[in-house]
């Protein structure tokens, strides 16, 4: 059996523990202190630590977790994380024979300049994809460039619609409120909106979220739907021809949202 489990840290960060009964990987630890409690609590010993880009908030724990852990550090090869110990880029493969756990590796560079992301088909669909999809919405382009974030979106979404989205951050209410902006009519977009605040009253993550269900609701994953164009070229008040020109748009819209 293989659990996801997520670890609050700073203001609204997960960080993700992947385990079985025995063995553990962390994806972006941004603060060692609540990983290393959990590990400690059920008794699991890490194996990997799995970096998607070189922000402190996702590598701020790794000096202090390799005090504790003698573990491989696997990260993006286009990057430079002074604790990564195995460069990765698209095409490799990261095997955790204790979890019986292949990860293969997407480039999803546009937030950060080499960023990465981990898929994995067993036992069921998953992708650690930091800081580029999230749930309703996607992130920030600050070293990459708009075309390289929508050409990263595109390629996660063409993952099987089962795949589960374990993004990096707690953003999903304010993502759904800008999405309401863009896509007033799409009904499916206030379920759920109401099914994510119910877990949030709760203090429940709204992560996972599901790739089926951001096809219905993201928009920036949607560029090429008509009345997401026409959200797009009213913000702008020019036409739009390109889903790109449509995406770049979009994220500078919600930028000042």
């Amino acid at each position: 059996m293989l659990n996801v489990h997520p670890i609050h840290a700073f203001s609204d960060n997960y960080i993700w523990v992947i385990h079985n009964q025995t063995h553990a990987a962390v994806v972006d630890p941004g603060i060692a202190s609540p990983v290393i409690e959990y590990l400690q609590s059920k008794k699991l010993q890490l194996s990997a630590i799995l970096i998607t880009h070189h922000h402190h908030d996702h590598i701020g724990g790794n000096a202090e977790l390799l005090k504790s852990f003698d573990t491989p550090v696997y990260g993006p090869h286009n990057e430079s994380i002074a604790t990564v110990s195995h460069p990765l880029r698209e095409g490799d493969q990261v095997n955790l024979e204790e979890m019986s756990l292949n990860l293969m590796i997407i480039d999803t560079p546009g937030h950060t300049r080499g960023h990465i992301a981990y898929y994995g088909s067993n036992p069921f669909n998953m992708v650690f994809c930091g800081d580029t999809l999230f749930a309703c919405g996607c992130g920030r382009v600050f070293e990459g460039t708009t075309q390289q974030m929508y050409q990263s979106l595109q390629k996660l979404s063409q993952l099987p619609g089962d795949t589960l989205i374990f993004c990096s951050h707690e953003y999903t209410l304010g993502n759904i409120q800008f999405a309401k902006v863009v896509d007033p009519k799409n009904a499916q977009l206030i379920d759920f909106e109401i099914a994510a605040q119910e877990l949030r009253n709760r203090n429940v993550p709204t992560i996972p979220t599901t790739l089926t269900l951001e096809r219905k609701v993201n928009p920036f994953i949607r560029c090429k739907q008509q009345e997401i164009i026409n959200s797009a070229q009213n913000y702008t008040g020019k036409p739009l021809p390109d889903p790109i020109e449509v995406f770049t748009a979009l994220r500078e819209w919600k930028n000042h949202f």
